[in-house]
């Protein structure tokens, strides 16, 4: 509900040209409106496009995935579950529309988009409203933060330590491998290679 009280994020011309000049660079020709439409809404006066829902996101992208599959994705999100009510939208990346011949875009389109204020800002911006306008209900309307725990309660099978909690796999001696510089690149004759720095002796590894 907040997602449709801050709105869609709203990118500009520039983001189209940037956005166009992407797929000009591919071999592709360059699309009048080249953000996939869904959620979003452009600039230059056309018409919103509808938000949609958690289920519809849910649905969307389990199309791309078999029907066996439950679970999907990894990142830091998902440990913050176990540890505290947690809720999931999607803003924080534009994406363009596919290709008209079904190839994928490369992966540095997704970080050269996630890396230019015209395209990412709009993101940012609309998540910033959005996480904003949640944290006053959780403050104005204790219901919805009382059936939030209630929720984490009953997944967890009693909250931290319960009988359905996950607990960190790493030990909680475990030293992160915090020494490490960034890795060296390298021209060889062989071409471009990288090395990658060794951590500092932690004493024996072990298998989790």
């Amino acid at each position: 509900e907040n997602l449709k009280l801050v709105g869609p994020p709203r990118y500009g011309e520039e983001a189209k040209r940037f956005a166009r000049e992407i797929q000009r660079s591919l071999g592709y020709e360059p699309m009048a409106e080249p953000f996939l439409e869904h959620g979003l809404t452009y600039g230059g006066g056309e018409a919103e496009k509808p938000i949609l829902s958690p289920r519809e996101m849910d649905e969307l992208i389990r199309r791309a995935h078999p029907a066996w599959v439950r679970n999907m994705g990894s990142d830091d999100y998902v440990e913050y579950t176990w540890h505290a009510p947690t809720s999931r939208f999607f803003t924080a990346r534009p994406v363009l529309k596919p290709l008209p011949d079904g190839r994928p875009y490369p992966w540095w389109v997704h970080v050269a988009m996630g890396g230019n204020p015209c395209t990412i800002d709009p993101c940012i911006i609309t998540a910033a409203k959005t996480i904003a306008a949640t944290f006053i209900d959780l403050l104005m309307k204790p219901e919805i933060l009382r059936r939030a725990w209630s929720e984490f309660d009953e997944r967890t099978g009693g909250g931290i330590g319960g009988s359905k909690w996950v607990s960190p796999l790493l030990p909680r001696d475990f030293e992160p491998p915090i020494d490490l510089r960034w890795p060296e690149y390298v021209s060889t004759p062989r071409g471009e290679e990288w090395w990658i720095p060794t951590p500092k002796s932690r004493g024996e590894f072990k298998p989790l």
